[in-house]
């Protein structure tokens, strides 16, 4: 299932897929805490700020015994390259990530194909599409 987001990092709306098990435990969650305006509130009633949710997602990084440095950011690039592995349409992932560039599309397909030959390791494809996906590769192409 899409959800949209609304007021999301930017102040953009996203979207984002809900599982039916994490569905089930947000309405558990509702049941409890009877949010107002926002799912998830701060103390004082208001939306959470990009600091304090990074604070949240490196307090539950450290508490599963995760010793890499995690941030929302790097959750949002596992989650890309778990659907690619997983045989999600390239597509489909723009359209979750909000990247809709005919570059990238071209890079990621460079990429894969490179990874189903045994050019590229598993590690090299991860690191390669995170660098795309924020655009720090300007001319992968000529490489």
């Amino acid at each position: 299932m899409l959800i949209r987001v609304q007021r999301a990092k930017g102040n953009k709306d996203r979207y984002i897929l809900l599982s039916e098990i994490l569905l089930k435990d947000l309405r558990i969650y509702y049941m409890e805490w009877h949010p107002k305006t926002f799912l998830f509130e701060g103390q004082n009633g208001g939306q959470y700020s990009g600091e304090t949710v990074l604070k949240i997602v490196k307090a539950a990084a450290t508490k599963a015994g995760i010793r890499q440095s995690i941030t929302p950011h790097v959750l949002r690039h596992s989650f890309a390259t778990h659907l690619l592995e997983s045989g999600v349409d390239l597509r489909q992932i723009q359209v979750l990530l909000a990247r809709f560039q005919f570059r990238f599309k071209l890079i990621i397909h460079e990429c894969i194909n490179q990874y189903k030959t045994g050019v590229l390791k598993k590690r090299d494809l991860i690191i390669i599409l995170w660098q795309t996906i924020d655009g720090f590769i300007p001319n992968f192409r000529e490489r």
